[in-house]
């Protein structure tokens, strides 16, 4: 396949998510990235539980190399700056003022290769009262509004997946794509900047927008309330989204799949504006309804009807979801050791109709090491992707 990023070099140094998910977004677009991890321990992600290649690590670092480099060692900072002059970009997501005390800050890398795209991904950002402050996804969701928006006031508690850090490394990703295209024009590098919070606000735009014109934000139920969502329970106990929006011709579609003639009589249910202030009323006979069925049953009637509804799936039923191996989006992974995947999500984008379907898993600590040390120390420029496509196919004889 013909991949947009495929003529890309990028060198990350990214620990944990922000920087190692905007590695690996351009690296799922073709881009050849090679991972700078520190000897010996490597990204602190990678022993996230037990072992030293958790999936937390994997998830976030597939289709790269891995070269340990201690940039104290004049032979691995000649290695790592060799690298750096031919690279087309860097990321980083170290605390303010640690990429310049290891030698990898902008100024220094911009002077080596003035082409370079340098991505700094912090917390706070550059300076302000929270520069030196720890940051976490956690953090930044609450900071940044997120968190006020969907969390319920009466039973507050954080989203399980980490957002704000996997939002800010796509936002990160953004950054360079546009830096890239405007290197192309002019030749010139760009330093490209992102924070969490800087991130996770602009991610939340539309409550913003609603505070800047209208003097009020939503918060907690707000948002579904508004869109007319609901998750409703059947009677096995599983669960079921709807969202019926603003067009009056899905509750009539509703009403219709659940026989609920009576819920389009009740005054309290009567138009649009109503449903919104009985919000929660409505909620409990939609599954007084629901109830009375299983939810492949209810799946079933609801598909015959003009219905925006999904079963609230588990991570599990997701893989065997009929859309889902429709559009080939579980593709199979080399599986490199117990501790290893054997599948993943492919990339969510297509070019030309092509999905990515070919996933490399992540490396294993200075897995390319050896190649890359000797590729550079040779003098033969940026280390050829072919090396490790080698080592892959060796590991699997």
């Amino acid at each position: 396949m013909n991949l947009p990023l495929k003529n890309v070099k990028v060198l990350e140094q990214g620990t944990f998510i922000t920087g190692p998910c905007a590695g690996m977004m351009l690296a799922d677009l073709g881009a050849d990235v090679i991972k700078v991890e520190t000897p010996g321990s490597g990204d602190p992600y990678r022993t996230y539980q037990e072992g030293h290649y958790s999936p937390h690590f994997q998830a976030y670092n597939r289709n790269k190399r891995s070269v340990a480099l201690n940039l104290k060692s004049e032979d691995d900072k000649k290695i790592f700056d060799q690298l750096v002059a031919e690279a087309d970009v860097f990321i980083q997501n170290f605390r303010p003022g640690a990429a310049e005390r290891m030698g990898a800050g902008y100024e220094r890398l911009s002077e080596i290769n003035p082409r370079l795209v340098y991505c700094s991904i912090s917390g706070f950002g550059k300076d302000g009262p929270y520069r030196d402050r720890p940051s976490y996804d956690s953090v930044a969701q609450a900071l940044s509004g997120f968190l006020g928006i969907v969390t319920d006031r009466e039973r507050p508690r954080f989203l399980g997946p980490a957002l704000a850090d996997a939002i800010t490394g796509i936002y990160a990703a953004y950054g360079v794509l546009g830096a890239l295209v405007s290197r192309g024009t002019d030749g010139k590098g760009r330093l490209v900047e992102v924070s969490m919070l800087e991130a996770m606000a602009h991610f939340a735009i539309e409550p913003f927008t609603a505070l800047f014109a209208l003097g009020q934000a939503p918060v907690g139920l707000d948002r579904p309330r508004l869109a007319q969502a609901h998750i409703l329970k059947t009677r096995d106990d599983k669960l079921v989204a709807i969202h019926l929006s603003s067009p009056e011709k899905f509750w009539d579609e509703l009403t219709e799949a659940f026989d609920a003639q009576h819920l389009r009589e009740d005054p309290r249910f009567a138009t649009r504006l109503a449903r919104i202030d009985n919000y929660e009323a409505l909620g409990e006979e939609l599954n007084a309804i629901t109830a009375r069925r299983d939810r492949a049953e209810w799946a079933t009637i609801m598909e015959k009807f003009d219905v925006p509804f999904a079963a609230v799936n588990e991570v599990a039923e997701v893989v065997e979801d009929p859309q889902v191996n429709h559009l080939n989006l579980i593709v199979p992974v080399e599986k490199t050791g117990d501790d290893a995947a054997d599948r993943a999500v492919r990339p969510a984008v297509t070019v030309d109709g092509e999905p990515f379907l070919n996933v490399r898993p992540a490396p294993r600590l200075d897995a390319d090491g050896e190649a890359i040390r000797r590729n550079v120390a040779e003098g033969k420029g940026w280390p050829e992707l072919a090396a490790t496509k080698r080592r892959l196919e060796e590991a699997a004889q």
